[in-house]
């Protein structure tokens, strides 16, 4: 980089990074109006899981403009400028956060997003990121400062993730993933803290400041604790995707030590193994074949014995249900649609119970159906309201909206009408995002 720039370089530098201050100037209507545009487009493409249209707001986002134009205003020192572009920067990210909220109330898978490989690669940061990223930033100041290889600026704005990492914050907080959405939100900040510092140092390189003051602008005195304070926002940024890929290194070694253990365990019923994985130090398994499906307890015990017991164990059943295995248990849980099936106890006397059962939105019929069930036949109840969607009256009167279990409770009550009812309770307790719980009362 021994090519100087001259005043005619800087100014129109200084043209296209800096964005006037009126919300109805050129620069501002284009900056806000396409950043709404690629905060739509970016969302859309996450719930969809699409890659092509997420590209497609990578390209459209105008992000970028203001965090060079924050590299540069350090570059020229002017106070002014960069507190402005960190405005600007600060308010566009929580713009394109608030959108993706918008349409994540609007739009709220049942999985809460779970299974969206959009979501799942932005939520992992790693140091690579933060190489990569160096990288296009760098290219990025390249192509602004050499007019010559500005083609390649497409490129760069694929290759940095800034509007998609933001919308995917605002997707995951509607769902309550507030964790990955920390860590969607430090991939974005790691993006901004690369860009500024490859960006001042492109800048200084090419010696900016000495090319505007030979142009007879307003250049600001360069104090040393202003590039101390890059270099500590790029460390900053560091520490936690240090941690971030000492945690992933982590669960590739768990995976690979649950992967002989779990095969195993299946070749004894004849089932396949599907795939082994860990996330934050939880096994997760899928398993293929045909009934009668394996124990999932007889796993549990076999991870327990190979020195797994800390790690959580989460098995999916293909064509059946998952089952849940707690980290130092002997029990596991059966899930459906985000259902988990905990054993219900069964009360004696007439000791008032509160059996809690969480379940997922839209499930708490099935749910309630099959533990009145239960509760019917162990404990004689013989009247259960329901505050929601299914009432199951007295005995002698049907159901409505009857599911199979709630008949098998009803033909249980007519054949043995009981003597005596205790007061018992089960309440249903919606899990996800939107909450909410349903009871099931004794007489």
């Amino acid at each position: 980089m021994t090519d100087q720039v001259d005043g005619a370089a800087v100014l129109r530098m200084t043209d296209a990074l800096f964005i006037e201050r009126g919300l109805r100037s050129p620069a501002s209507t284009r900056f806000w109006g396409l950043l709404v545009l690629a905060s739509v487009i970016a969302a859309a493409g996450v719930v969809g899981d699409s890659t092509a249209t997420v590209i497609g707001a990578m390209i459209v986002a105008p992000l970028m403009t203001p965090i060079l134009g924050c590299a540069l205003a350090l570059v020229l020192a002017r106070r002014r400028q960069v507190v402005r572009s960190v405005l600007l920067v600060l308010g566009g990210a929580l713009a394109v956060v608030a959108i993706g909220m918008l349409l994540g109330w609007i739009v709220s898978p049942p999985d809460a997003f779970a299974s969206n490989s959009q979501v799942s690669s932005r939520i992992s940061p790693r140091l690579i990121d933060l190489l990569a990223t160096l990288a296009t930033g760098t290219v990025g100041a390249f192509a602004l400062v050499r007019t010559d290889i500005s083609d390649t600026l497409p490129g760069v704005a694929i290759a940095i993730s800034l509007v998609p990492p933001l919308a995917v914050t605002g997707l995951l907080v509607t769902e309550h993933r507030y964790h990955d959405a920390g860590e969607s939100t430090l991939l974005f900040a790691t993006n901004v803290a690369a860009i500024v510092a490859t960006g001042t140092v492109v800048f200084l390189c090419y010696g900016v400041r000495a090319a505007a003051l030979a142009a007879g602008l307003s250049v600001g005195r360069l104090r040393g604790r202003t590039l101390a304070a890059v270099t500590c926002a790029l460390v900053l940024v560091a520490v936690p995707l240090t941690i971030g890929t000492v945690s992933v290194a982590r669960d590739r070694a768990l995976a690979a030590a649950a992967r002989p253990v779990a095969e195993h365990w299946a070749a004894a019923g004849a089932w396949q193994i599907v795939s082994v994985d860990a996330r934050s130090g939880v096994v997760v398994i899928g398993v293929l074949g045909l009934p009668p499906q394996p124990v999932p307890t007889a796993l549990r015990a076999a991870l327990d014995r190979q020195g797994m017991g800390d790690a959580d164990l989460e098995l999916h059943l293909v064509g059946g249900r998952t089952q849940w295995c707690p980290a130092k248990s002997d029990t596991c849980a059966a899930e459906e649609g985000g259902v988990r099936d905990w054993p219900l106890p069964r009360p004696d006397g007439d000791t008032p119970e509160l059996t809690r059962v969480h379940t997922a939105p839209g499930s708490e019929d099935r749910i309630r159906a099959a533990a009145c069930a239960e509760a019917r036949a162990s404990t004689a109840v013989t009247q259960v309201h329901s505050t929601e969607r299914a009432m199951c009256p007295a005995v002698g009167h049907r159901c409505p909206r009857h599911s199979r279990a709630e008949k098998q409770a009803s033909s249980i009550i007519r054949r043995s009408p009981p003597k005596r009812a205790p007061a018992t309770w089960l309440r249903t307790t919606h899990g996800g995002a939107r909450g909410g719980s349903s009871t099931c009362p004794g007489q």
